[in-house]
């Protein structure tokens, strides 16, 4: 029974589980280490987690530590090493899948082997590489530190590997194996005979969005005299209309001063309520009860309108960010402020 029970439960439903485990803090701190779409996810799971059976509180916490320490156990002395030290404390059998969870992990993720090396190094390492051999690795390494490594680069490689990021869809991994063995990768011969997806324009747009405005304006500029659909589209997935809650007090009042009522109402529509709160609580009483009493009476409305008038506030924000009139958190302009 209690093996089935494991089986019912999915990889998000265990991560919640373990979350919960951890306390209000620590789970806070996790969540800040991971991406936007899983903390998406597992923000739902939590919310519909009503009670956990402490049976498969137990469970779950025994496999994520028991996971934990055969990681370890893999970067101290190899996959023998640890089959040896798990099994002194587990069966044959837990032990082995155990290891088969970590391996799997591994194999899931091509160019590992640079995940933990600063970004400064992995640049030295890889700067001197055809464009196309580095659009491969920063498609495949996280947005943050592929933003780093991409503000390193000669101006013209940057713009060739963001178009080529861009372009890119699917890859075969006899490419990437080829490119693992040609950078010395331990894990060429791991690599998934399915068809990995990774890179195109949302990945590309991920990372510029971290890189510094000066980086981003030079690679866009340059871009945009060969290919000005692509900079349209990398530039609407850049900001979407829920990163305004990355705009201080400040420069919302900014953005609010350029916006119609009627067209703030109706972008409010599909917004979250954290969103809701941060723009009306920039507003008078008076103003924001209007527009709440707007969106009462506006009824029903095109998904289509909603978005329309989203990316309008959207490239209004865009636009005084350029002209240095408000700074977007994450994007470079605090470290020119003066306090």
């Amino acid at each position: 029974m209690a093996e089935e029970t494991e089986i019912q439960l999915s990889g998000l439903r265990k991560s919640a589980i373990v979350l919960l485990s951890l306390g209000q803090d620590i789970a806070a701190n996790v969540l800040g280490c991971l991406d936007r779409v899983h903390i998406e996810e597992v923000s739902r799971e939590l919310a519909g987690l009503e009670r956990i059976d402490p049976h498969d509180q137990d469970r779950v916490l025994g496999e994520f530590y028991h996971l934990a320490i055969a990681q370890r156990y893999m970067e101290q002395g190899g996959l023998n090493y640890a089959k040896t030290l798990l099994e002194r404390s587990l069966s044959s059998d837990d032990a082995a899948d155990i290891l088969r969870q970590v391996t799997q992990t591994i194999q899931q993720t091509p160019f590992q082997f640079l995940q933990k090396a600063e970004a400064e190094n992995v640049l030295t390492f890889i700067q001197d590489e055809h464009p196309q051999t580095i659009a491969l690795i920063l498609a495949h390494l996280g947005s943050q530190k592929s933003a780093e490594i991409l503000m390193g680069l000669a101006q013209q490689k940057q713009t060739e590997v963001i178009k080529r990021i861009a372009a890119m869809d699917q890859t075969n991994p006899e490419v990437i194996r080829e490119v693992e063995i040609g950078l010395e990768s331990r894990l060429s011969d791991i690599v998934s005979q399915t068809f990995d997806k990774a890179g195109g324009v949302d990945t590309a747009a991920s990372i510029l969005n971290l890189a510094d405005r000066s980086t981003e304006k030079g690679i866009l500029e340059n871009l945009e005299t060969d290919d000005p659909d692509l900079v349209d589209q990398i530039r609407r997935l850049m900001f979407v209309f829920e990163d305004i809650m990355l705009i201080n007090d400040k420069g919302i009042q900014s953005v609010l001063k350029e916006v119609d009522n009627d067209e703030l109402a109706l972008s409010l529509k599909t917004a979250s309520e954290e969103l809701k709160e941060k723009i009306f609580s920039n507003m008078s009483e008076r103003a924001s009860q209007l527009i709440k009493e707007d969106m009462e009476y506006m009824g029903p409305v095109r998904l289509s309108d909603v978005e329309a008038s989203q990316q309008k506030i959207v490239d209004i924000v865009r636009r005084l960010e350029d002209a240095g009139e408000i700074i977007i958190s994450g994007r470079g302009g605090e470290s020119e402020l003066v306090v």
